[in-house]
């Protein structure tokens, strides 16, 4: 009997929800899958005993190789958790008004899809209600994709439809932005799907941060990662902070000093763009701010 390779939805306690074949079934790690460092999580793709294929509960015999993962720091530091595997691209819903897009969140989202190597993909929603000139002219230099939605009028759904089809999408944004909207827009109760499901497998939880994957009809998955901002954040380097913002790359090791934090050393090139109005002052203005940040917290090891 040939192997199967299924995709983790959820872990539950010490099970697992897997789709398998369009069908959803439970599986649990045996052998050397259960003596692995890192366990499966949401988004891997797993392979399973063939032996077990006809009882009630699969067994996952290996965990295939992943093409990303988020990463949380562990409470009380000393080492990382896996979150989420093989996620193509990070979706950052913000509104266009009500509430007031806030630049250093939406930017402070798109350095950890930065940081973990994953394309990004910013929608701003509620056009129907302000124009996004602002947010669009903040991102002018980044060369991020950006598309324009009104979930209550259907306006944009189309192109992010295609955007959404075959891919592992981790949805996030600030609350009130309408990533529910558009989500049940897309698909008809898929918002609700999720919060009961995170409710019911989050229930008395309360420093676990863990991923949950549901499938989308047009192909593909959304995954709800609550704490997004959090994850990744804590692993970056700030020597490389600059690396996270796309419009600082073609300065990046042109400074006149080789360990230039682009904040007060002279000759500096990042800056040098954000002077000559190449790169908008309030992208800067976040990089100072996630960069003072970065400079409080504990070293991995702590």
């Amino acid at each position: 009997m040939t192997a199967l390779i299924g995709v983790v939805l959820a872990r539950e306690g010490g099970a697992y929800r897997v789709l398998v074949d369009g069908v959803e079934r439970q599986a649990i790690l045996r052998g050397k899958a259960k003596r692995q460092r890192d366990r499966a999580v949401a988004g891997d793709r797993v392979r399973f005993d063939p032996a077990t294929m006809t009882e009630d509960v699969l067994g996952i015999e290996a965990v295939e190789p992943r093409t990303s993962l988020l990463e949380r720091r562990v409470p009380g530091g000393r080492g990382t958790r896996p979150v989420a595997a093989n996620v193509d691209q990070v979706v950052v819903v913000i509104a266009a008004a009500e509430p007031t897009p806030l630049p250093q969140l939406l930017d402070r989202l798109l350095v950890v899809a930065e940081a973990n190597d994953i394309p990004a993909l910013v929608v701003i929603n509620k056009v129907d209600l302000a124009p996004a000139t602002g947010v669009i002219a903040h991102l002018a230099a980044s060369g991020y994709h950006i598309l324009l939605t009104a979930a209550n009028r259907g306006e944009g759904l189309e192109a992010l439809r295609d955007a959404l089809s075959g891919k592992e999408s981790v949805f996030t944004g600030p609350s009130g932005a309408g990533k529910s909207s558009l989500m049940n827009a897309l698909e008809p109760g898929l918002g609700l799907l999720i919060g009961a499901v995170s409710a019911k497998l989050r229930r008395g939880t309360h420093t676990t941060v863990s991923a949950i994957m549901v499938p989308l009809a047009i192909g593909g998955f959304v995954v709800d990662t609550p704490g997004f901002s959090e994850v990744g954040m804590w692993a970056i380097d700030r020597a490389h902070l600059d690396e996270c913002f796309p419009e600082f790359r073609p300065a990046v090791g042109q400074c006149k000093f080789d360990d230039c934090t682009h904040r007060t050393e002279p000759g500096c090139a990042v800056r040098a763009l954000v002077e000559g109005g190449t790169v908008p002052p309030t992208r800067y203005d976040t990089y100072l701010t996630l960069f003072a940040e970065l400079a409080e917290l504990p070293e991995a090891w702590q």
